[in-house]
C-alpha cells in the first residue's frame, strides 16, 4: 500500500458522507461533516482529517454520538447564548453556533455562544474563519480531556484546549489555529500511525520522563506550549468555555479515544465582533492586508525560503489541491474497513 495517496476531493467527501449516513447521520449532516474532514485534508491538516472518521463511526455505532441532534437553545439573551449540544457532531453544533454568532453580531456588535455536551468539532479555525468572511473578528475554542501538567506537576490536570482567531483582509482571512500543547495530539497520533518519533520537548512518558515515542506520549502527559504561558491559557479557556455554558470542565471531558460508548461531552465558544461597529470594513481589512504584506515583505532569516502569516500554508494548499487531496495510506485503510462493516461500497480509486 502506497503511504500516501492522490484522490478527488469530491469523491472523498461523498465516500465519507455515506459512511456517515449509512452508520445513522441524516445526509446533511454526514455531508456537513464530511466536508469539514476533508477540508482538514485539503489545507494539510490530516489530524483533524478523515484519520478521524473510523473513530466517528465506532462513536455512532456505540452510542455516544447522537447523529441527528441539531442543538438545543437552552438560553438566549440576544447576544448571548447557550447551546446543549445532545452529543451531536461537533461540526454540525458548531456550524449553527457560527451562524447564529454572525447573525447576532450583526444585531447587537458582540455576540457569544456557548455549547455544552457536544462531540469533536475538528479544527477550530473553520469557525473562526467563518465569521472572519461574515466581517467578524471570529474566536472559537474548545476543551479536551486533560493532558497537560500545572508548572511544576506530572499530573494531567488540563487539556490543550484549542483556540481559533481570524480576521479579514482583502484577499483570505489571517487564520491563527493552535492546540496549547507544544505538540497536537492530532499529530502526535499521526506519528504513531506512522511508526515515526515526536519531537523533543513535546511529552513526558506516565512516569514523568521526557519520551519522542508516541505511543508513550499517548498514554503519559503532554507539555503546554510556552510552558506556564501555554498552561495559563489553556487553563483559562477550561474555565471559559465550560464555566459559561454550563458545561464539562477538566476531567469531566472524556478521552476522544476512550470508551465509545462513553460521550465525549466537550464545551466550546463562538466570540463574533462586528468590525462595522468599530470602523467600516473595508477600511479594517485594508488595514491588515498592508500590515500582513509588510511582514511577509521582512528579511528572511538565513536558510528560510519564505515568511509566513497563520492561514498562509492552509490557503496555499487549497489554491494548489486542483480538486484533489493526498491522504496517508492507512487512512484509507481503516475507511475500508469502516465501509465493509457498514457494507458501504468503496470507489475504485479507494479500493486498493
Amino acid at each position: 500500500m502506497p503511504n500516501h495517496v492522490t484522490i478527488s476531493s469530491c469523491l472523498l467527501t461523498e465516500f465519507a458522507a455515506a459512511l456517515l449516513v449509512t452508520a445513522g447521520a441524516p445526509a446533511a449532516h454526514g455531508r456537513a461533516v464530511a466536508e469539514a474532514l476533508v477540508d482538514a485534508d485539503v489545507e494539510g491538516l490530516p489530524s483533524h482529517g478523515l484519520m478521524l472518521l473510523p473513530m466517528y463511526l465506532d462513536r455512532i455505532v456505540s452510542g455516544s454520538v447522537a447523529p441527528a441532534a441539531q442543538g438545543r437553545i437552552v438560553s438566549d439573551t440576544g447576544s448571548q447564548l447557550v447551546i446543549d449540544g445532545e452529543n451531536g457532531f461537533g461540526q454540525v453544533i458548531g456550524n449553527r453556533a457560527t451562524e447564529m454568532a454572525i447573525e447576532r453580531a450583526g444585531q447587537y456588535g458582540l455576540a457569544a455562544v456557548a455549547v455544552r455536551d457536544t462531540f469533536h468539532f475538528g479544527a477550530a479555525g473553520r469557525f473562526a474563519k467563518a465569521m472572519a468572511l461574515g466581517g467578524c473578528v471570529g474566536i472559537a475554542m474548545a476543551n479536551t480531556r486533560p493532558l497537560l501538567p500545572a508548572p511544576g506537576g506530572i499530573d494531567r490536570v488540563v487539556g490543550n484546549n484549542p483556540i481559533a482567531i481570524a480576521v479579514p483582509t482583502k484577499k483570505h482571512p489571517i487564520v491563527l489555529d493552535l492546540a496549547l500543547s507544544a505538540g497536537a495530539m492530532g499529530k502526535i497520533r499521526l506519528a504513531e500511525s506512522k511508526g515515526e518519533t515526536i519531537p523533543e520537548g513535546w511529552a513526558l512518558n506516565a512516569a514523568g520522563s521526557p519520551t519522542i515515542d508516541p505511543a508513550e506520549a499517548i498514554k503519559g502527559i503532554l507539555l503546554p506550549a510556552a510552558g506556564p504561558k501555554g498552561f495559563g491559557l489553556a487553563l483559562l479557556i477550561d474555565l471559559l468555555v465550560g464555566g459559561l455554558s454550563s458545561g464539562a470542565i477538566g476531567e469531566a471531558v472524556q478521552p476522544l479515544y476512550g470508551d465509545p460508548s462513553k460521550p465525549y461531552g466537550c464545551a466550546n465558544l463562538f466570540l463574533a465582533i462586528n468590525i462595522v461597529g468599530f470602523r467600516p470594513l473595508p477600511e479594517f481589512a485594508e488595514a491588515a492586508s498592508s500590515f500582513a504584506d509588510k511582514i511577509r515583505a521582512s528579511r528572511l532569516a538565513p536558510g528560510a525560503t519564505e515568511i509566513r502569516l497563520p492561514g498562509d500554508r492552509a490557503e496555499r494548499k487549497r489554491s494548489d489541491s486542483d480538486g484533489s487531496v493526498t491522504v496517508a495510506g492507512a487512512t484509507l485503510a481503516a475507511l475500508r474497513t469502516s465501509a465493509a462493516r457498514l457494507n458501504v461500497a468503496v470507489p475504485g480509486e479507494i479500493s486498493t
